[in-house]
């Protein structure tokens, strides 16, 4: 069981011992014009979270010989999840001519493909890049785009055995969800099939912008014995901060997808490991600099999930988490 000061502790060894990399890795590397990498994202620059990521990126980058600013360029637009604004982003990153781009959202992978279908594509986190028609198929992505899938649809399920077992009173529960995203559909249809074998009323809350979120949780609230499940998608993860407060401003207990939420408050998570995407991404970014073609490296989905559990939101709900969910944690924030 890890807990918060232990994970951060961790982080600033890790970072440490990146640094200290540095110069073997560019010299593994050197001779030659720098290579170009954009990456379109879809947090904002300040978010905590970004800095979290692209930290974990650069150095798994170092690791492979790539060093930012010696023998690789790392230009950043931050779309903040806007259509209008990833589609100029994107525009403006293949009129770069980078050698990759790294996109973290399924609307980015969209606009990168609509300015150019030769610039190779990554793709970090991403739900259904299939259903969302970015690749032909996981094994042979067959275009420009590749790279690591965040969820598979059956896991939405284990969400809400999650929240039933953290807050067994819970009869009916929201899904906090991207209606208009093939992922968003793919990830409720397990939870409508599971919701009667737990004895659980499914609704849904969708996520569009943030005054709609916010009241169709107010709206959910007004009846007792409810719960949120909150299924991994692009626009959620954006307005986290937003989704939890209102949850817990109704006293809601709510599951989410990955450790993030947790962090900001959020009862429990469960999800993909965010950092194994993000090396594995910096892998496929290499293997292409180093003459490989996406279409040729097949979509990969998560081989490892973990679980959070926010013991203090716990405590604030007033429930008690049972000692088998405890066993099973990945992390106790406290």
């Amino acid at each position: 069981m890890q807990f918060d000061h232990l994970r951060r502790r961790d982080f600033i060894v890790l970072v440490g011992a990146g640094a200290a990399a540095w110069p073997l890795a560019a010299r593994a590397q050197q001779g030659g014009p720098a290579r170009r990498v954009g990456l379109l994202m879809n947090l904002e620059a300040d978010d905590p979270e970004s800095k979290v990521r692209m930290t974990l990126f650069s150095e798994a980058l170092q690791k492979l010989g790539w060093v930012a600013d010696r023998n690789l360029r790392l230009d950043y637009r931050w779309g903040n999840n806007v259509p209008e604004r990833m589609r100029r982003d994107a525009t403006e990153l293949v009129a770069l001519a980078p050698d990759v781009v790294v996109t973290t959202t399924g609307t980015g992978v969209a606009a990168l493909q609509q300015a150019s279908r030769t610039v190779p594509i990554v793709f970090a986190g991403i739900v259904d890049a299939v259903a969302e028609g970015r690749v032909e198929s996981l094994a042979r992505p067959g275009g420009n785009a590749t790279g690591f899938m965040s969820v598979e649809y059956g896991m939405s399920a284990k969400l809400l055995e999650l929240l039933k077992e953290i807050a067994p009173d819970v009869k009916r529960a929201a899904v906090v969800r991207d209606p208009t995203s093939p992922g968003g559909i793919g990830q409720f249809e397990p939870l409508q099939v599971a919701a009667p074998s737990f004895g659980v009323a499914l609704s849904s809350v969708d996520v569009r912008d943030p005054d709609g979120i916010e009241r169709g949780i107010a709206d959910f609230a007004r009846d007792p014995n409810g719960g949120l499940i909150v299924p991994r998608n692009a626009l959620a993860n954006f307005h986290r901060e937003r989704i939890v407060a209102a949850a817990a401003r109704h006293r809601l207990p709510a599951v989410y997808p990955t450790r993030e939420f947790a962090a900001s408050g959020g009862l429990i998570s469960y999800g993909g490991v965010t950092s194994e995407w993000l090396r594995g991404t910096a892998g496929y970014v290499d293997r292409i600099l180093k003459g490989a073609k996406p279409a040729e490296l097949p979509v990969q989905t998560p081989t490892r999930y973990e679980l959070i559990i926010n013991l203090k939101t716990a405590k604030a709900l007033g429930l008690t988490v049972p000692l088998t969910l405890f066993a099973r944690a990945d992390e106790v924030i406290e």
